[in-house]
């Protein structure tokens, strides 16, 4: 099980970079940066899949391609899409506190496993996870008001109902892709994360053809800058390729209601990239959420090792 934490930790650490890049490339549309990150995702799974290929398709069923289908829309370009949105409307803190609340979802819905266990032995971490981020949410509204900060409430209407579509889309895609590798623990992790990059590159190539093209679309021309093209690949390889096979490799070895708690990290890790970003030390409010969010995890971890799976039921 430790390796398990170890990996999930660090797959948050890798996921929580995503959260910048849409305020670095702010001038680009959501649509830009979705589908930018996953043709490039798309390619370096292609090169790194090539070699593996001749073994790997026969072992694949059309049970397994139609999941992965649903896999890369859910997780992949729909989550994505609906978090540049988020970000660029509401900002890194807001959307990473609603997305944060994926450990809570997943662990509801991990509840209800056979062997899993029982959710009143949850109970205390994940009010420590719905404390914390109560006190992220209070903090982020309370300082714009002291600050003096007007914004259009269309806008950020908006920016956390698409907060609110990523945080179901992630849900979706990591109960899914749980329950979907512990019936095929013959496919890898690193496979199953490049099958996956593999499929959402080709999904997301037909997106921008269909988008950018002038004769189908009207959407406006947006000038290709050296930057983008260097996130874009920083993106594919880091949070697509290691951060999604740390995961995998993460769910091999927890169960999902643990597992899904882990998640936790990436929306640390984004509000930590963003104080680092905003060159500030968190607030008092912020620190303690952090403090929370972390003990909830943490102390989750120690009752799935006090107790193990199927004997909690009673």
């Amino acid at each position: 099980m430790v390796k398990g934490l170890v990996y999930g930790a660090l797959a948050g650490a890798v996921w929580g970079g995503v959260f910048l890049v849409p305020r670095w490339l702010g001038e680009f549309s959501p649509m830009a940066l979705m589908t930018g990150r996953y043709v490039a995702y798309g390619l370096v799974s292609l090169l790194l899949l090539l070699p593996l290929l001749r073994q790997l398709w026969p072992r694949l069923s059309q049970h397994d391609w139609l999941v992965l289908a649903a896999l890369s829309v859910s997780g992949n370009l729909l989550y994505y899409f609906l978090l540049v949105v988020a970000v660029q409307y509401v900002g890194v803190a807001p959307t990473s506190l609603v997305i944060g609340m994926v450990p809570v979802v997943v662990t509801l819905v991990g509840a209800r496993e056979r062997d899993a266990i029982a959710l009143r032995h949850l109970l205390w971490p994940l009010l420590a996870i719905v404390a914390g981020a109560a006190c992220i949410s209070y903090d982020v509204f309370a300082s714009e008001l002291a600050d003096g900060l007007a914004q259009d409430q269309s806008g950020k209407i908006l920016g956390l109902l698409a907060a609110l579509g990523a945080l179901l889309a992630w849900s979706f895609y990591a109960i899914g892709n749980a329950r979907h590798l512990s019936r095929r623990p013959d496919l890898g992790s690193h496979e199953w994360s490049l099958l996956t990059g593999l499929l959402t590159g080709l999904m997301a190539l037909l997106l921008a053809v269909l988008y950018f093209s002038p004769a189908i679309s009207s959407a406006p021309a947006e000038q290709i800058s050296p930057a983008f093209l260097l996130l874009m690949a920083a993106l594919a390889v880091g949070p697509s390729v290691i951060g999604t096979g740390l995961w995998n490799a993460a769910t091999r070895r927890l169960p999902l209601t643990l597992g899904g708690q882990l998640l936790i990290f990436e929306t640390v890790f984004a509000l930590l990239y963003g104080f680092v970003y905003e060159g500030r030390w968190p607030r008092l409010l912020e620190s303690i959420a952090i403090v929370l969010l972390l003990g909830g995890v943490l102390a989750s971890s120690w009752t799935h090792a006090r107790q193990p799976a199927g004997k909690s039921a009673a």
